[in-house]
């Protein structure tokens, strides 16, 4: 240590030859560290940038999919009240009987129904979380629904409007006799053998008049045979 102040004091001239060099240098360091800590910095910023992002992208991600939830189950839930009104007409062929042209498929506007129920039933998910994150099922869903709601709303109304009336009076009269049979048909007031005797001529009256759906005789048959094993 004393053979380095001895140097100094010896060559004190040296620190003006090279004073600016050595002063750039540490000059040169210090804006390095700087440098290295502004970059410390930068990179921490950036992954708490991140992590935020991260964790906004996730909370983001969750509330689309339970928006999703709720418009599929808004859907899911229009399309059976439109099925509740069609079953209404559907297991209740007395009161079909005073609209026909529900079940009418030679009228426009009853096939254009039965086909966007075909259609929505089709699309409806058997469980509505396959769905979630396919924009495109659920957009074609939805308007299968809407589809579906609309056009029973049309063949309803004009069904309503037009009751019998696109029958001659004397498929009229035979609606009606239909209508009373089938009452007796489901009587359960009657012997087995009054409602048989009634269905089949009911079924008589409408033959070529209107074809009753599935679960509409089903429904009856369904009856009656319980009426007979009791």
């Amino acid at each position: 240590m004393h053979e380095a102040f001895q140097f100094l004091g010896n060559f004190w001239w040296l620190i003006f030859v090279f004073g600016g060099t050595i002063g750039g240098a540490l000059k040169g360091v210090a804006v390095a560290n700087e440098r290295r800590i502004e970059r410390r910095q930068e990179r921490f910023r950036l992954k708490q940038e991140t992590k935020v992002a991260i964790a906004q992208a996730n909370a983001q991600h969750h509330a689309d999919e339970e928006t999703q939830r709720r418009e599929l189950a808004k859907a899911i839930e229009q399309h059976d009240a439109v099925d509740a009104r069609w079953f209404s007409y559907e297991l209740d062929p007395v009161t079909l009987l005073d609209t026909p042209m529900m079940t009418d498929m030679r009228e426009p506007l009853t096939a254009d129904f039965h086909r966007a129920k075909y259609r929505a039933d089709l699309l409806r998910p058997g469980n509505p979380e396959t769905m979630i994150g396919n924009q495109q099922a659920q957009t074609e869903y939805r308007e299968a629904v809407h589809a579906y709601s609309i056009a029973f709303e049309i063949a309803e109304a004009e069904a309503k409007r037009r009751r019998r009336s696109g029958f001659t009076l004397d498929e009229q009269e035979r609606l009606v006799r239909a209508q009373r049979l089938l009452r007796l048909a489901m009587d359960d007031g009657a012997t087995p053998q009054e409602r048989q005797s009634a269905y089949r001529k009911a079924h008589k009256e409408l033959d070529g008049l209107l074809v009753l759906p599935d679960r509409a005789r089903a429904e009856i048959e369904q009856k009656i045979a319980r009426a007979i094993g009791a």
